[in-house]
């Protein structure tokens, strides 16, 4: 296992029952519950900033109607 770092957080009680109950559920425990928990939302932040920076690039180009998108696909027999 990798060296870990100890640093202490402060739970709801309500929150640290229900976490305790699913690592004994899971046979794992809360801290590897934790850092998955937030590994995940990390994650998704950095995929968040990922979407946006597309957002940003793409926000000058042209837009195309919607009705024009579909007349388009209707002429080329796509629709």
């Amino acid at each position: 296992m990798p060296a870990t770092k100890r640093d202490p957080i402060y739970l709801d009680p309500a929150l640290h029952d229900a976490l305790r109950e699913k690592a004994a559920e899971a046979e794992t425990s809360i801290s590897d519950l934790v850092n998955a928990a937030v590994r995940q939302s990390l994650d998704e932040d950095e995929e968040d900033a990922a979407d946006h920076a597309i957002f940003e690039q793409r926000k000058n180009e042209p837009t195309i109607p919607f009705e024009d998108v579909v007349a388009d696909l209707k002429r080329r027999g796509k629709l």
